[in-house]
This record gives structure tokens, C-alpha cells and sequence, in this order.
């Protein structure tokens, strides 16, 4: 009632191998999956990207920190501790 069935789909689908051809499928087909995969590659490149982005702005931002802050000079003497007999 109003749904497509299997046999419909399989009848529009003999129709446009007969219009289009195989072969135009093939190249749609292997068009498509490079596509795809070119996509997945550049979201793998762009995170990488980012964790590297993010990786170095904590490495200029702990250099900066550094840098900003004035040493410290300390004169350590050792306290030298008397014995004293009980």
C-alpha cells in the first residue's frame, strides 16, 4: 500500500542498466569509492593536523611561561649540625 516493493526496485533497476550501461556504473561505482576514501583520508589528516596544532601551542605556551618568569637565585648553605653528648 504505497511502499515500494523488491520487483519495483529490480524493474527500475533493469531500466537504467539498459539506458546507462555497465560500464558507466563501473566508473560511478569505483568514482564514488575513491571519493569516500579521499574524504576519510582528509578527516584523518585534519585531526592529526589539530592534535599537532594543539601539541605545539601547549609546548610555545609552557616556553613562554618560562621565559616570562625571572629566575630565582638561591644561596644554599648547609646548616651544620652540632653534637652534643648527653
Amino acid at each position: 500500500m504505497g511502499g515500494i516493493s523488491i520487483w519495483q526496485l529490480v524493474i527500475v533497476l533493469v531500466i537504467v542498466l539498459l539506458i546507462f550501461g555497465t560500464k558507466k556504473f563501473r566508473n560511478m561505482g569505483s568514482d564514488l569509492g575513491s571519493a569516500v576514501k579521499g574524504f576519510k583520508s582528509a578527516m584523518g589528516d585534519a585531526e592529526q593536523k589539530a592534535t599537532q596544532n594543539s601539541e605545539q601551542k601547549t609546548a610555545e605556551h609552557l616556553d613562554n611561561k618560562s621565559a616570562d618568569s625571572a629566575p630565582i637565585d638561591v644561596n644554599v648553605t648547609k646548616k651544620e649540625e652540632s653534637k652534643k653528648d648527653v
